[in-house]
């Protein structure tokens, strides 16, 4: 059983909040619903809410609004299933939650993650209504659909003002969502609509495109299979609602005649030479949150191996509420199974209940004290033990560096190269080149690329990272001497070189348990052309640089001379682990992460030979922030 470790402002992270009983006894759905927009397209939404056997209550209520681009015809359908996926789930025998395993993935329905993905019955039924709402061009929606987009953003403010004027609705909305709806609605309190209280997001991204649309510089194959789906998914329409409103021919026509071409784009993207799109530009710009100007208590939840789990703490900074008022969670977990074992002992409210808290809290001003929560909550890889702190990373840590070195560490004879982590730098001149061959699926990266769901093939495919090590120089450190605890972004610093005009660098740091067990913690990864480092809005501890933000524009670009030594700093995502007595921590360097990256064709032929210098002159190191038993 996961064993808390309590916080001592407040409530500790398996506290349960009052949420009270059911209100009312049934829920009354009204589907595709027609919400007009100002330019003349008309928005579908689910509208769920709360009464008896005689109908809806006629007492206005707060409304918690969902935007989607998967459709709400399918979680509609999808949330029939709930409870029984909910009761099958809990019969899964959990972990240890030291890692993620499969039976974790498929304990995910348990934690009430499929309420607030779709509609959250738990709230509804005790005074809420809920909305999901087809985003325009997506589902039952008319219009284009062009993802995060002015016109779509000033849509968020129109569904909120129609849904304020609602005699169902007292004026009062929070809006929530996962991944994509989770981003809309960050977006949404960025705007600052009247009559927001609250946002609940889980698995949001602070910058999409550079997190997830283009990796360390580089599309992500998954991309081009997510505009797919969402096209897809809106060509399947709630049809017998369409043809209540009178809206068939409107939605028949947008469909054939104002198709989206992000497809295209994205197809231009991956292989046009220096495509803009291929960087980041005002134009990405345009379509992100303005957390600054976020005014509203906000739940952030992430999961240290989802694609967005650099975000987390960033969009925690960067909204100016006051801590308690904002709250993030992270947990060891993916973009798919967000709450896996909430509910259990030890472990956070389930996350259906958690959230309705949290709304209860700041939506109707109830005092159930969850704002004496965290409000940084993350549960450690390593031992899975939740902690609870004020700040990310934990204070108490120093910043640690551990140098490259030639000398065999005797734990990676699977690899191109088994090097060693020192707390000294190298006193040898030595040119290690990375493997030219192509990278293994059996990886963490796929696990993530996935979304989890590769972890049901087996731990290769997400917790031993050995096979994918094959082709890559890994750099391990000697047994670690006491239990120490990692905390926050980390940075690898690299001597580089390549024989062509650029080069890429997939990063992986991993545990390596005493049986050889590679497992992985965090990642990064980083075109050598897209180096350049805003050193203002990077992280730094001690003076040393923790997490590099490179603004990778075209105008940033530096170049890479064949032959001609150059220094990278690639960030890594933000993690905590503990790492245990006797174990040792490696550093993987690729050229590849098949199949999270998709060097286009184009760059792959400016990519050639590329090596790591050793140098004492000038050395190759990783910095992170740790604290042992010697602290």
């Amino acid at each position: 059983m996961v064993e808390p470790l309590t916080s001592a402002a407040g409530a500790p992270p398996d506290a349960r909040f009052d949420i009270g009983p059911a209100r009312y006894p049934k829920l009354h759905a009204a589907s595709t619903i027609p919400i007009p927009m100002s330019d003349g397209a008309v928005l579908s939404a689910d509208v769920l809410r709360p009464g008896d056997r005689s109908g809806p209550t006629a007492e206005p209520l707060p409304a918690l609004i969902n935007f989607t681009a998967y459709n709400k015809m399918f979680n509609r359908h999808g949330m029939r299933t709930n409870r029984a996926l909910r009761a099958l789930a809990r019969r899964i025998t959990p972990s240890d939650r030291s890692r993620m395993t499969a039976r974790d993935v498929l304990r995910t329905p348990a934690g009430g993650v499929l309420e607030p993905f779709a509609i959250n019955r738990t709230a509804v039924s005790r005074g809420y209504v809920g909305l999901m709402v087809d985003v325009r061009g997506t589902g039952s929606s008319t219009g284009t659909w062009d993802f995060f987009g002015a016109r779509e953003q000033r849509d968020y403010l129109e569904v909120l003002e129609w849904v304020r004027e609602q005699p169902w609705c007292d004026g009062r909305v929070a809006v929530t969502g996962l991944s994509y709806g989770a981003i809309a609605a960050l977006i949404t309190a960025g705007l600052r609509p009247e009559g927001l209280a609250a946002v609940f997001a889980i698995e949001a991204g602070e910058n999409p495109v550079r997190e997830l649309g283009l990796t360390g510089g580089v599309p992500t194959a998954g991309m081009l299979a997510w505009m797919l789906f969402v096209h897809g998914a809106g060509a399947v329409p709630a049809l017998p609602g369409l043809v209540r409103h009178g809206l068939l021919c409107h939605y028949l026509r947008d469909r054939l005649t104002a198709q989206s071409d992000w497809v295209r784009r994205a197809v231009k993207i991956a292989l046009d030479r220096d495509h803009p799109d291929g960087y980041l530009n005002p134009g990405w710009a345009a379509r992100l949150a303005h957390f600054e100007e976020i005014d509203v208590p906000t739940w952030i939840h992430g999961g240290w191996h989802d694609v967005y789990n650099r975000s987390n703490f960033r969009i925690y900074e960067r909204i100016p509420a006051a801590p308690g008022a904002k709250q993030v969670l992270v947990d060891d977990s993916y973009h798919l199974t967000p709450g896996s074992g909430f509910g259990d002992p030890g472990n956070p409210q389930a996350l259906d209940e958690l959230q309705c808290a949290f709304f209860d809290r700041w939506v109707k001003g109830i005092d159930n004290g969850i704002d004496g929560y965290g409000p940084v909550t993350v549960r450690r890889q390593g031992d899975g033990r939740w902690v609870q702190r004020a700040e990310f990373p934990d204070p108490a840590t120093r910043v640690r560096r551990l140098y490259l070195t030639d000398v065999p560490s005797g734990t990676a004879e699977h690899a191109a190269v088994d090097g060693g982590l020192s707390a000294a730098p190298t006193d040898t001149e030595l040119r290690l080149p990375v493997p030219t061959g192509r990278g293994s699926a059996a990886s963490n990266n796929t696990a993530v690329l996935t979304m989890g769901v590769a972890l049901l093939l087996g731990d290769r495919f997400g917790n031993d990272d050995r096979r994918s090590e094959a082709n890559a120089l890994t750099f391990t450190s000697a047994p670690f001497t006491t239990d120490t605890v990692l905390s926050g972004p980390m940075n690898l610093h690299l001597l580089a070189a390549a024989d062509g005009t650029d080069a890429f660098w997939s990063v992986t740091v991993c545990d390596v348990r005493p049986d050889g067990a590679s497992a992985p913690l965090t990642r990064g990864a980083l075109l050598s052309t897209l180096r350049a480092v805003d050193s203002a809005d990077s992280y730094y501890a001690e003076g040393e640089l923790l997490f590099a933000m490179h603004p990778m524009t075209a105008d940033s670009a530096l170049p890479v001379q064949p032959g001609r030594p150059f220094e990278i700093d690639i960030e890594i995502n933000p993690t905590e682990a503990l790492v245990r007595a006797g174990h040792r921590l490696r550093i993987s360097v690729s050229r590849t992460s098949s199949p999270r990256h998709l060097i286009p064709p184009w760059k792959q032929r400016q990519i050639a030979g590329q090596r790591i210098l050793l140098h004492p002159g000038s050395p190759s190191y990783l910095s992170f922030r740790a604290l042992d038993g010697d602290d």
